[in-house]
C-alpha cells in the first residue's frame, strides 16, 4: 500500500463500516492501515468486496486477519510461495548474477541471511535448513504486517566483482512479476539497513569514566 493510497482507503474502509452500520474509529482506521501494507489498493477493495458477498461469513464486520488471509492465504502458504521463488531463481539463475524479486519481503529476508552469493553456495544437503531459517523469518515478518526496508537488488557474484574494479555491470534478472519487480527494484534504499558508529578514543573514555553519583558495583559474599 503506497502512502498516496491512505485517503482512498480511509474512503473504503468508511464504506465497508457503513455498509455493516459500525463506527469507524481512528484506531481502528490505523489498525486496518498497519494491516494491508503489503497489499494493492485494488486488491485490499476487492477482498473486501468478496468478503461481503460470502454466504459463510458476509452477514458479520471482517477482521484484519480475515482480509489479510484472503489475500495472501496464511503465513505459512506465503512463505513457502515465497521459497518456491527463491529455490527456482537459485537453480536458474545461480549466484553469479543480480537478481530482483516481485516480493520486497524476500528481499529483506536474504539480505538478513546473508545476501544473494552465500545463498547460491549452499551445498544441497543444507538447503532443508536454509529453506526453515527462510520460512522463519518470512513468516515472522508476515505475522507483523510489517514493511521493513530492504536492499533493491540482491547483488550477484558478477556485480560485486566489476563494483570492486571499477566497471559497469549488466541489469538484474527480474524474478516472478516483471512489473511488480520495478516497483521493487525502485522502493528499495541503499542507505545500511544496520547503522554502524564507530566511537573516537577520547569519545569511549569519556562514556565509560565513573559517574559521581554512581555507586561501586560489590558483589554479595556468598556464605
Amino acid at each position: 500500500m503506497h502512502p498516496n493510497n491512505a485517503a482512498p482507503f480511509k474512503a473504503l474502509m468508511q464504506g465497508v463500516y457503513d455498509f455493516y452500520n459500525k463506527a469507524l474509529s481512528t484506531y481502528t482506521l490505523s489498525i486496518w492501515w498497519q494491516a494491508m501494507q503489503p497489499f494493492d489498493l485494488a486488491a485490499a477493495a476487492e477482498a473486501f468486496g468478496r468478503h461481503c458477498i460470502n454466504p459463510d461469513t458476509g452477514q458479520f464486520l471482517p477482521k484484519p486477519a480475515d482480509i489479510v488471509r484472503m489475500l495472501g492465504g496464511t503465513t505459512q502458504d506465503a512463505a513457502l510461495i515465497a521459497w518456491s521463488k527463491v529455490d527456482r531463481a537459485v537453480r536458474a539463475v545461480g549466484p553469479y548474477q543480480s537478481v530482483v524479486f516481485d516480493d520486497a519481503l524476500i528481499h529483506r529476508v536474504l539480505y538478513e541471511m546473508g545476501g544473494w552469493i552465500p545463498l547460491g553456495s549452499k551445498p544441497e544437503d543444507e538447503w532443508p535448513f536454509v529453506r526453515n531459517e527462510f520460512v522463519n523469518r518470512y513468516r515472522g515478518y508476515r505475522m507483523r504486517s510489517e514493511t521493513p526496508h530492504y536492499p533493491p537488488v540482491l547483488m550477484g557474484l558478477f556485480e560485486a566483482q566489476n563494483t570492486l574494479a571499477g566497471f559497469p555491470s549488466d541489469p538484474p534478472v527480474l524474478i516472478g512479476d516483471a512489473q511488480a519487480a520495478k516497483r521493487v527494484l525502485a522502493g528499495g534504499t541503499h542507505t545500511p539497513l544496520l547503522a554502524l558508529t564507530r566511537l573516537t578514543p577520547d569519545e569511549a573514555v569519556k562514556l565509560r569514566a565513573p559517574h559521581p553519583s554512581h555507586e561501586p558495583m560489590i558483589a554479595p559474599r556468598l556464605r
